[in-house]
C-alpha cells in the first residue's frame, strides 16, 4: 500500500500541531520557571537581609555585653575604694566619737547633780520660809 502525498501532508500537519502544543507548553513551563526562579530569588533576599539583621542585633548585644561588664568592673572598684574610705574615716573619727559620748554621759551625770541640788535648795527654802513665816507671825503677834 502506497502513501499518498495526502496521506503524508496530513501526518505532517498533525506533527507539526502537536509541535505547535509542544513548544506552547514549552513556553508556559519557561514561563513557570522564570516565575519560580524570581520567587527563589526574591525568598533567599529576604532570607539573607533577615540574617543580616540578626548579625547586627548579635554584633550590637555583644558590644553591650562587653561595655555592662567593663562598667561592673568599674562600679566594684569604685565600691572597694568607697569602702576602704568609709574604714579609714571610720577609724579616724572612732576616738572623738568615744571622747564626746564620754562628755555626753558626764554632761547627764552633771545635770542630774544640778537637778538634786536644785531640788534640795528648793526644799531647804520651803522649809525655811515656813519656818520664817512662822517666826514672823509670833513676831507680828498674829496668831
Amino acid at each position: 500500500m502506497a502513501t499518498s502525498n495526502d496521506d503524508i501532508l496530513r501526518a505532517l500537519g498533525r506533527v507539526e500541531g502537536r509541535l505547535s502544543g509542544i513548544e506552547e507548553s514549552v513556553s508556559l513551563l519557561r514561563e513557570d520557571l522564570s516565575d519560580e526562579k524570581d520567587n527563589a530569588h526574591e525568598s533567599r533576599s529576604v532570607i539573607h537581609r533577615r540574617l543580616d539583621d540578626q548579625a547586627k542585633q548579635i554584633a550590637h548585644l555583644d558590644t553591650t555585653v562587653a561595655i555592662t561588664g567593663g562598667v561592673d568592673a568599674q562600679i566594684r572598684e569604685e565600691i572597694k575604694s568607697l569602702k576602704d574610705t568609709v574604714n579609714k574615716n571610720h577609724d579616724a573619727v572612732t576616738p572623738a566619737l568615744d571622747e564626746w559620748r564620754r562628755l555626753k554621759t558626764l554632761g547627764v551625770g552633771i545635770s542630774g547633780l544640778i537637778a538634786l541640788a536644785g531640788l534640795t535648795v528648793g526644799g531647804a527654802i520651803s522649809y525655811a520660809g515656813d519656818g520664817l513665816v512662822a517666826w514672823l507671825r509670833h513676831w507680828l503677834k498674829l496668831n
